[in-house]
């Protein structure tokens, strides 16, 4: 009797010294700093960051857990009374997951089913008899709910940022036009001064009896060109 409660006492303390193999792997991925990009602790060390979910479930949760649901992972995190700590990222926290002190992880140790006591709650008194399942269930709603918010705060960014660029859009295209009817009425212009021009030709070719036509004609493309010019600097803007 004394053999099999040692042997009982023993298993007990390996287990307890053990962390468990869910939490170890968690701790592996966050420690490597080759995925920082994807998941790293935040500024203190005391939380984990999941900066790319879809990359974090696609990529790293099967080289560890045979799986690629994000949702599966973050209830596993949940049974082990880690916590959501922001709403606009996937921040999770437990008090005995830190950087740096890899042999607290023996201290958490995963929820057990409620059983007919009263237990305490996390999040509050919670009556007896109910299960993690429960727990998991709500957790799993917050953080569904917390992701929906993010996407439409997302939309609403995205939707503003489509009328700003087709407002640019709108304003460089009425530039452009104004900048094309510029030229055609220079260009009309030149050809009704032409027609008009009464100077006599020799051999096709207007003869410069005076200076005054061609001071004109200079002014004209001065005002033309800085005109141009004008419209030109305010479709760069």
């Amino acid at each position: 009797m004394t053999c099999s409660t040692d042997h009982k006492g023993l298993l007990e303390y390996v287990r307890k010294s053990t962390p468990p193999p869910f939490l170890l792997k968690t701790y592996m991925l966050i420690e490597d700093p080759a995925t920082d990009d994807v998941v790293s602790w935040n500024g203190d060390g005391t939380a984990f960051v999941v900066w790319q979910t879809a990359e974090f479930a696609r990529d790293l949760l099967p080289t560890l857990f045979k799986h690629s649901n994000f949702s599966s992972f973050v209830r596993q995190l949940n049974t082990y009374g880690f916590r959501k700590v922001a709403t606009s990222r996937w921040e999770f926290c437990n008090d005995m997951f830190r950087k740096g002190e890899r042999e607290l992880l023996c201290n958490i140790r995963r929820r057990k089913a409620w059983s007919n006591k009263q237990q305490p709650a996390v999040a509050g008194a919670v009556a007896a008899g109910g299960q993690e399942s429960d727990e998991d269930q709500r957790s799993s709603s917050t953080s569904s709910s917390s992701g929906y918010t993010i996407l439409v705060d997302e939309n609403k960014r995205l939707k503003k940022e489509n009328g700003d660029l087709s407002s640019e859009l709108t304003s460089m295209k009425r530039k452009c036009k104004e900048l094309l009817d510029l030229v055609a009425k220079y260009a009309n212009s030149e050809k009704q001064e032409d027609d008009d021009d009464e100077r006599p030709k020799l051999f096709g070719v207007r003869l410069d009896v005076g200076g005054d036509q061609k001071e004109r004609k200079r002014k004209r493309t001065i005002e033309i060109s800085e005109r141009a010019s004008i419209l030109l600097s305010q479709s760069c803007k």
